[in-house]
């Protein structure tokens, strides 16, 4: 298991900090409602949101599982190759990562929590 990276400079970190309060500040429909069903260990394990994890903002991540959750909405469709070096970097540090497509929790939150809680 490698070690993630953090920010280059203790300035890079301060701007991905702040860039992570402000996606905190201002989630999406999708990100708000995965986060009314992860918040509070309502699973079993405390979530965290829109965090730091070596130099990436992730948008869900269960520290004690080693679990990060993404949401993919639009953007991603054409960041497919960066998403996948992204979660090569995270899996190579230990941890999993499930994405699930923002329409997917949208019309189905309960699928999606199914599947977060299998992912467990």
């Amino acid at each position: 298991m490698r070690t993630l990276t953090g920010p280059r400079s203790a300035h890079d970190r301060r701007q991905l900090e702040e860039r992570a309060r402000a996606l905190r500040d201002s989630p999406t429909r999708s990100e708000e409602l995965l986060w009314s069903a992860l918040r509070a260990r309502q699973l079993g394990v405390t979530f965290r949101r829109q965090v730091l994890v070596g130099r990436y903002i992730v948008d869900f991540v269960a520290p004690a599982a080693r679990l990060v959750v993404e949401i993919d909405g639009s953007f991603h469709a054409s960041r497919q190759r960066s998403d996948a070096r992204r979660d090569a970097a995270l899996e190579s540090a230990g941890y999993r990562v499930l994405r699930l497509e923002a329409q997917l929790v949208l019309d189905a939150l309960p699928t999606a929590v199914s599947r977060i809680r299998a992912a467990l």
